[in-house]
């Protein structure tokens, strides 16, 4: 068995489409196999400059993967490739 995928979902506090987006992958029943990282965006100018009009930017292993909306089928398949 690889090791587990690592998923970065960049993020700020109030935004409904990362609390959809979290959602989503929550229902893709695959948290085993990966480790998730939640950046919030605020906290860093630099990441807030780059993610301020695109979040939740969702990356796995450090590739930017999805952005905006996700569904549970497209994020399970990503995160096993990933693996």
């Amino acid at each position: 068995m690889k090791g587990k995928a690592r998923v970065t979902l960049y993020t700020k506090p109030g935004c409904h489409l990362c609390e959809e987006a979290k959602q989503q992958m929550h229902a893709a029943a695959c948290a085993e196999l990966y480790e998730l990282e939640e950046v919030n965006i605020e906290t860093d100018p630099e990441i807030f400059e780059r993610y301020k009009h695109s979040i939740p930017v969702i990356a796995i292993n450090g590739s930017e993967t999805f952005k905006y909306r996700i569904t549970p089928a497209d994020f399970r398949k990503a995160v096993q490739d990933a693996r």
